[in-house]
């Protein structure tokens, strides 16, 4: 079928995107599901810092690529052997999907699948190769997903299905931005009552780690960023208190659970320099592979400090995304507050800009 999507062509465009246009907006075309895939008509798809460190070549993928990973949609066709949704279910895209049975999917959320990981470096499907064509070349898949289009093809084991009151902006944003950066906080850092929680770079998945924390009780919440302007955000959302990063530091702050959610190194130090004695710092952030950061070994011994790497907040979809749900249910989660603006496709060039430029939080893509 073909279906109207955003295929990035060119890694490291020059800025801003919207006069270079490293994304075409333009017509693919998109095979019928097989074996335990299915056919997603889309209703919403975030754009994350993920999408930008693609197209600004942080992280480098096989293009032509459709773009997208933080997404919800309608199923309206299932292939013959998937048997975990149904027609017209309501679905959440997962951004890395398990395989149920390697070594990483036996830690319980603790290490990505091995399987899934490989076919998201490979621009395919967990079933293996691609689903889009272009002129009769293949495109490849933006791990798993490929969210920015009208419709797309997804493996069963890439979504999760919510009920028809959690709307398309929320149940998107909880399959990237929550799932992160709320599973960092209870899976990895798992705070326990009168403890702190501090979170450094307040992004999207900053600031749901923000609203994670939140909602679990007797914590006190620290927001940490360079931009006043995110601080106040952060502070709006029910931070009981805000900090520059030198401030922070300066101010002795020892956190027992620390969010690093920005992916530089200086705030990756920053995180380590307020974990408290105990403390746990969990980083999910996604710096340059070759950036490197320097830490003191003898203040971690020392302290009972440690070091946690998150990836995908330690979850475990299918298990993490229901409870999120409840929560948001009860008010105690309140993603929509996340979404600072909706777009259309045609503007996702623009929408990179603002993301780069710190303008956004969560911009979603609505589609017809």
């Amino acid at each position: 079928m073909k279906v109207t999507a955003a295929v990035l062509e060119v890694l490291g465009a020059e800025r801003p995107y919207a006069g270079s246009t490293p994304l075409t907006v333009g017509e693919v075309d998109l095979a019928a599901p097989v074996g335990r895939e299915v056919l997603v008509r889309m209703e919403a798809a975030g754009i994350c810092h993920s999408d930008l460190s693609v197209v600004d070549g942080n992280r480098p993928r096989p293009v032509p690529m459709l773009l997208g990973h933080e997404a919800c949609g309608r199923v309206e066709a299932v292939g013959p052997d998937a048997t975990q949704v149904v027609l017209g279910q309501r679905v959440v895209m997962t951004f890395l999907p398990r395989c149920g049975e390697c070594e990483g999917c036996l830690t319980d959320g603790i290490r990505p699948c091995v399987v899934g990981s490989a076919s998201n470096e490979a621009g395919h499907l967990i079933g293996g190769g691609s689903r889009i064509t272009r002129d009769g070349a293949p495109v490849s898949h933006h791990l798993g997903v490929s969210g920015f289009a009208s419709h797309a093809v997804v493996d069963e084991r890439s979504v999760v299905a919510v009920g028809d009151d959690v709307p398309p902006g929320v149940a998107a944003v909880l399959g990237c931005a929550v799932l992160t950066g709320g599973g960092a906080v209870l899976n990895a850092g798992r705070p326990r009552p009168g403890e702190t929680v501090a979170v450094v770079g307040l992004g999207g998945v900053g600031m749901a780690a923000i609203l994670t924390a939140l909602s679990v009780d007797d914590v006190t919440v620290v927001g940490i960023d360079a931009d006043p302007g995110k601080l106040e955000v952060a502070r709006d959302l029910g931070a009981h208190s805000v900090l520059g990063p030198a401030e922070a530091v300066e101010s002795g702050l020892a956190a027992d659970v620390v969010v690093e959610a920005a992916g530089n190194v200086r705030a990756f130090e920053t995180a380590v320099a307020v974990t408290g004695p105990g403390g746990r710092t969990v980083t999910v952030g996604l710096p340059p592979a070759a950036a490197m950061a320097s830490v003191s070994p003898l203040r971690l011994v020392a302290g009972g400090r440690s070091i946690i790497g998150s990836y995908l907040g330690s979850a475990v979809p299918s298990r993490d995304i229901p409870e999120f749900v409840e929560l948001w249910r009860a008010g105690r989660l309140p993603v929509e507050r996340l979404i600072t603006s909706t777009i259309s496709l045609a503007e996702v060039n623009q929408g990179m800009d603002d993301l780069a430029d710190g303008r956004a939080l969560r911009q979603i893509i609505e589609f017809g």
